[in-house]
């Protein structure tokens, strides 16, 4: 079932998409060669406390930490460990927040130090599908022109798009429907209408889009080795157009 939401529950969720976007700009900053996840974990904990908000992913389905952080390779659900970060990494972080019984959730991938040109190429073009996805959340218009319109502008820079892990509505359950794949024709699904919130992010990989998950039953990686990454922000679809609700500026 879909539930919309008033202007009303609108308004109080970007109190947590807030302190989500806030919480990730700390983190951007501290990524950094020698830095290890763990510690970007406390960094993230800490702040949640400190604006009275509930970590989203700590417990949810048994997941132990509040970020997921998922290097090179790691495509979604990484946790973070004492592994200092190395020059040339890039790193998807994934953190969502509970305030005032809604969620906030937001991704972003960061580069360690110095980059390669693939890396940073394969950066770009995944935060920009994120956009063109977002641009088509219009009232009136289909859930699958965002889906197509990721897919699109992924494909024609030669890289993959995720199909184990699609996107999602959000509000005062982290997870609510309609799934928002990243992938498919555009015309099709359903309608979308003033009130749905969506967590539109699309997950990229260098090489095939194929994934596994690795024996800790989270952390899904890519198939070949190939280096992914991951954008995402909460989007309320509205009657003036799509309104990014994990955007602080």
């Amino acid at each position: 079932m879909i539930v919309l939401k008033s202007p009303r529950e609108i308004e109080r969720m970007r109190v947590p998409c807030r302190i989500v976007a806030e919480i990730l700009g700390l983190l951007r900053e501290s990524v950094k060669p020698g830095v290890t996840t763990l510690e970007l974990e406390e960094l993230a904990i800490r702040e949640t406390k400190k604006h009275k908000a509930v970590p989203a992913f700590k417990g949810y389905a048994g997941y132990p930490y509040a970020l997921c952080c998922s290097p090179n390779d790691r495509v979604i659900h990484g946790m973070p460990n004492a592994t200092p970060l190395k020059e040339g990494d890039i790193l998807s972080i994934d953190f969502g927040v509970l305030y005032d019984e809604f969620y906030g959730d937001s991704a972003i991938t960061l580069p360690v130090g110095a980059i390669s040109d693939t890396a940073r190429a394969l950066m770009t073009a995944t935060e920009e599908s994120l956009y063109c996805g977002i641009e088509q959340a219009v009232a009136g218009g289909r859930l699958y022109d965002i889906s197509s319109a990721v897919q699109r502008h992924v494909e024609a820079r030669g890289y993959s798009i995720v199909r184990d892990f699609v996107g999602h509505g959000i509000g005062k359950q982290l997870h609510e429907d309609p799934q928002v794949p990243n992938y498919g024709v555009a015309g099709r699904g359903i309608s979308l209408k003033p009130g749905m919130v969506l967590a539109i992010e699309p997950m990229v990989n260098c090489g095939t889009y194929a994934v596994k998950v690795l024996q800790d039953g989270w952390t899904a990686v890519t198939a070949d080795g190939s280096l992914s990454a991951h954008f995402e922000h909460t989007v309320a679809v509205t009657e003036h157009g799509p309104e990014i609700l994990t955007r602080l500026a």
